[in-house]
């Protein structure tokens, strides 16, 4: 054995591994590719989370297919963010053609055309699949004011927000439920309970509002609300044992970034909330491509990306896996990047002086190897990577440049009247597919004002009731006496008093009368 092939035999002695393992491709050295030198990555550390990197059109899409599809046969379900739309394609099986072949013959792969059982899903059914959504409240403010890009002491007064919503039973379902709590709370009738929760400023509270209402105008009212998405449909298997592919499917909403890659978060959030402590498995029980990575940290506020940190950190003994897919490894935060103990690094370009200072950030974060790193990871084609992974003990593997295989799925999208018949097809449609609205934050506040102000008016009526009252009895009271009538006058005179006291005799009698006003009776 010549001496250029030692560091080729003691890097392919790295990855000879005992335990299942997805094979990635053959190692390159020296300008050969080496088919009898695979390079793998053992099943048991894929919960250790990666990286998949690399400069646009260099392959990445079909590395996570290549990952995803063997993870599936290998009984892991897997969840794929498909931002550009092509990546449904791992639902059918793949078309054999002589660049396929080629690769095959260079890599020692034998080649067979193998679609995954898949399940199409679409943030708040926006496009072609299962609608996905949460609610306001699971959602929760910290993810919720990273959407709205509201600073620190606006995500601190959106928490505190929450915190009376909860206290008082208003259920935040929707973002007319948020939007309903919020209004209440700067309005006349809710200004009072301000005071009650602390530190909330009329003047936030309105910059908040305004934010919700930008935000209903981008149509982001889809994504919020019931029937919740149960995110354990992500850990299912098919009836013949094989993991369920999920696929996000996120072209509709592109021009929407934040709030895609936000809920991504929400969905990593919520599984880490749900699934029991299970430590080291021997295969995980899903592994999550978050793809556009570089999307999620822009613009983070420091409670945020903590809470990336510690959900990547922590999730791992749940016993799921986590790939954050992006352009350079300077997109992800150094805390978070310490933790992704597995790295697919694909071709960079040098073309501008920040390109040169990423190729060189990149470098540093690889091990020591016999490769000149930046040259190499310059050089590479469409479908090469440089390669290195956890061990079965834990310990990273050698660094190694790789040719890829290829995905045996469909390396595009499918027909989308295929798509649309699996989706509807899924028993899951019927589940999710139709919204529902019940009572809740919106409702009990629209019907606690609207009694307020049946109650105000009737109150106004009454006062308005009692001092009309009170008007007219003091005009009775202070209205002039008339004059008296002559009847009256000669009632009230001496006169009359004598003559009533002759009340017996007849002249009386027909004297009174008269006065009376009677006539007298003729006989």
């Amino acid at each position: 054995m010549s001496q250029s092939t030692d560091p080729a035999v003691q890097i392919a002695a790295g990855y000879a591994f005992t335990g299942p393992a997805l094979d990635l491709g053959a190692l390159l050295w020296d300008g050969t590719c080496l088919p009898d030198r695979q390079i793998r990555i053992p099943l048991s550390m894929l919960n250790r989370h990666g990286l998949v990197a690399g400069a646009t059109g260099t392959g990445k899409t079909k590395t996570l297919q290549l990952i995803a599809e063997q993870l599936s046969a290998s009984g892991v379900p897997v969840f794929l963010a498909d931002v550009k739309g092509d990546l449904s394609g791992i639902s059918a099986p793949g078309t054999e053609n002589d660049r396929v072949r080629e690769r095959a013959a260079d890599v020692g792969q034998e080649w067979e055309a193998t679609g995954c059982p898949s399940e199409f899903y679409a943030l708040g059914g926006i496009g072609a699949g299962i609608p996905v959504r949460a609610t306001v409240t699971a959602f929760g403010p910290v993810l919720l004011s990273k959407v709205l890009q509201l600073n620190q002491t606006q995500e601190q007064s959106l928490g505190l927000i929450f915190h009376y919503a909860d206290s008082k039973g208003l259920e935040l379902i929707d973002l007319k439920d948020l939007r309903a709590v919020v209004a209440f709370l700067v309005s006349d009738q809710g200004k009072a309970e301000l005071k009650g929760i602390g530190g909330l400023s009329a003047v936030t509270a309105g910059v908040i509002l305004r934010a919700l209402t930008a935000f209903e105008q981008q149509g982001a009212t889809e994504f919020f609300g019931e029937p919740e998405f149960d995110t354990s449909e992500f850990l299912r298997t098919s009836a013949d044992g094989r993991g369920v592919v999920s696929v996000l499917e996120l072209p509709a909403v592109q021009d929407k970034p934040q709030l895609f890659s936000t809920f991504l978060m929400w969905l990593l959030a919520d599984l880490y909330a749900d699934l029991p402590e299970v430590g080291d498995v021997e295969r995980p029980k899903l592994v999550f491509f978050f793809d556009e990575a570089h999307l999620l940290f822009n613009g983070a506020s420091k409670a945020f990306l903590e809470s990336i940190t510690q959900t990547v950190r922590l999730i791992r003994s749940k016993g799921i896996g986590v790939f954050f897919v992006t352009q350079t490894p300077k997109d992800v935060p150094a805390d978070v990047l310490a933790q992704l103990g597995n790295r697919v690094q694909h071709a960079l370009r040098a073309f501008t002086p920040d390109d040169a200072k990423a190729l060189k950030a990149t470098v540093r974060t690889f091990p020591r190897s016999a490769y000149d790193l930046e040259e190499l990871l310059t050089g590479l084609g469409t479908g090469e990577a440089v390669i290195t992974v956890l061990s079965e003990n834990g310990a990273p593997t050698p660094v190694a440049a790789t040719r890829l295989r290829a995905p045996r799925s469909l390396m595009g999208p499918v027909d989308p009247a295929a798509l649309d018949g699996a989706v509807k097809s899924s028993p899951l449609y019927l589940r999710y597919a139709e919204p529902v609205d019940r009572e809740s934050a919106y409702e009990k506040i629209s019907a606690e004002q609207a009694a307020a102000e049946a109650e105000a008016e009737a109150a106004a009526a009454a006062a308005e009731s009692e001092k009309q009252a009170k008007e007219a009895a003091k005009a009775a009271r202070d209205a002039p006496k008339p004059e008296p009538s002559l009847a009256q006058q000669v009632v009230g005179s001496g006169l009359f008093r004598s003559l009533a006291r002759s009340v017996g005799t007849q002249l009386g009698r027909e004297i009174s009368r008269s006065l009376f006003g009677t006539a007298k009776r003729r006989r």
